[in-house]
């Protein structure tokens, strides 16, 4: 399987025409970008966000454009302490543009299968995947680039529905 490094996935913000959607499915990240500022926030020291300002150039460019750029983040609770971080950080995302919405793990419709072997996914324009893989520590590998037009649309329903119950981040309170 061919992987996409991180910022070629974020090259595909530069190509979408109107949405992009990412489904997160994990309770805990890893990522080289996140790794100091998770770790001061740990401490409890300030964080000037500097790390965080290339996503937020390239939200507030997109959404600025008129295009969409919407999370469901499925978590566990209690949170970890990267949820909880995490959480901490959204008013950031919103800020630029984003839309984020939260659903508990125990609020998930019942019978509910994720697709692509439960890997989280940014689905642009309704036709194209990128499926994030991790390795065992939740290091993330890259993504895989998905167009088979019956797994994108098994994402678009779970999309639609998981949109449908999540809760906006402003109405979420962990």
């Amino acid at each position: 399987m061919d992987l996409i490094t991180s910022a070629q996935r974020d090259d595909l913000f530069n190509e979408f025409e109107r949405d992009a959607f990412h489904l997160e499915l994990r309770d805990d990240y890893g990522s080289p970008v996140e790794d100091t500022p998770y770790a001061r926030w740990k401490r409890g020291e300030p964080d000037d966000f500097s790390w965080l300002q290339p996503w937020k150039s390239l939200m507030a460019r997109v959404t600025g454009e008129g295009k969409t750029v919407r999370r469901v983040r499925v978590v566990s609770e209690p949170h970890t302490q990267y949820v909880t971080w995490e959480h901490s950080l959204t008013d950031l995302n919103i800020e630029v543009g984003e839309d984020i919405r939260w659903l508990p793990r125990h609020l998930l419709p019942q019978g509910i299968t994720f697709p692509v072997q439960g890997n989280d996914w940014w689905l642009y324009d309704d036709r194209l995947l990128a499926v994030g893989h991790f390795d065992a520590e939740g290091r993330v590998l890259g993504s895989e680039i998905i167009e088979n037009p019956a797994t994108v649309a098994e994402c678009i329903r779970l999309r639609d529905l998981l949109w449908s119950v999540a809760i906006s981040h402003a109405e979420y309170k962990p």
